[in-house]
């Protein structure tokens, strides 16, 4: 037998706290536990009831600022937090992840759409709708940028300090001078710069640089029987 999860309702607008209780009453998915207002003490009373869930709406996030979703995450062991908002606003919904909110709902879900939504939260599901996807990912997109051109270099199988002397090499570098900003004696230099054309086949350290440039605009691709790169046909 599922167990049913406990919900506290947290609310500024009164109708909208009257409106759930009568609506979530109704269905046996959830077990209401608690409603109340924001207030200074709201925590006090939301701990002493020790819910699974807590419902509430987009005035939260003012109070998430000062602490109180903190303070009850720390409190209340795994807590969930699911919000209804009003409006499929980007700004509110991303405020609310970051904020610790796993589940998000708009005005115009159902009594059944909400209940399904606190219960797949209780079961450790994150839950938004589907016209905030895009905005989700766009942010974790940004936040989380495609690897650098320095990827393939690892693949080349080139260490860190091979890389750094490769950015060095297309500077047209001497040894010297890539010693001097690596602070590296200049026989562990040419020490490097060996291993660095053996590893990506040039014939010396002048063709490095257009060698760099052409992998990184993608003209050499994977040989499957050697490993090594090889160049596109044109």
């Amino acid at each position: 037998m599922r167990k049913i999860p406990d919900v506290f309702l947290l609310a500024e607008n009164r109708l909208l706290r009257e409106a759930l209780i009568r609506l979530l009453g109704k269905r046996n998915e959830v077990r209401i536990v608690g409603a109340s207002t924001y207030s200074s003490s709201v925590h006090h009373e939301i701990i002493s009831v020790r819910p699974q869930i807590i419902l509430l709406d987009s005035s939260g996030l003012a109070f998430s600022r000062s602490g109180l979703i903190a303070t009850l995450r720390a409190a209340v062991r795994n807590l969930r937090i699911v919000m209804v908002d009003m409006d499929p606003d980007e700004e509110v919904f991303l405020s609310a992840i970051r904020a610790g909110v796993v589940g998000y709902i708009l005005k115009d879900a159902s009594a059944l759409e909400v209940a399904a939504t606190i219960r797949a939260v209780a079961a450790g599901r994150a839950v938004c709708p589907p016209s905030l996807c895009m905005t989700l990912f766009r942010c974790v997109g940004r936040q989380h940028p495609a690897p650098s051109v320095n990827s393939w270099r690892s693949d080349l199988g080139l260490s860190r300090r091979e890389q750094e002397t490769v950015e060095l090499l297309q500077q047209r570098l001497t040894n010297k001078e890539i010693a001097l900003r690596l602070n590296l004696s200049e026989q562990t230099v040419k020490n490097h710069v060996h291993h660095i054309l053996r590893k990506i086949g040039a014939p010396n350290r002048f063709s490095v640089a257009d060698f760099c440039q052409r992998r990184s605009a993608g003209e050499f691709t994977l040989d499957p029987e050697t490993g090594g790169d090889i160049e596109k046909a044109s």
